[in-house]
């Protein structure tokens, strides 16, 4: 089985915080390795062509942002940044 998980955080994919999976957005799965990394494929390129800021990590974590998309973050009084991962996942 595979999976490409987009998630959106304050935070890169690849750290994946307790609770993590509360900020999935959408989950593929699929049973053929072509079509995964396929699909895979694909949404890096979109995610590349809608954020001029990205970054990659172990081979499976893609981190994609813009400096425009910052929340207030009152806890900690300070601007966050909003970041839209990709992981990839093979079980």
């Amino acid at each position: 089985m595979y999976k490409v998980i987009y998630m959106k955080a304050d935070y890169e994919p690849w750290w994946q915080f307790d609770g993590w999976e509360e900020h999935i957005v959408r989950e593929r799965e699929f049973a053929n390795k072509f079509e995964a990394e396929r699909f895979l494929k694909q949404a890096l390129a979109t995610m590349s062509e809608q954020y001029p800021h990205q970054e990659h990590r172990k081979e499976r974590f893609w981190a994609f942002w813009t400096e425009e998309e910052i929340a207030f973050c009152e806890s900690c009084d300070d601007d966050i940044q909003t970041y839209h991962g990709i992981i990839w996942q093979k079980s």
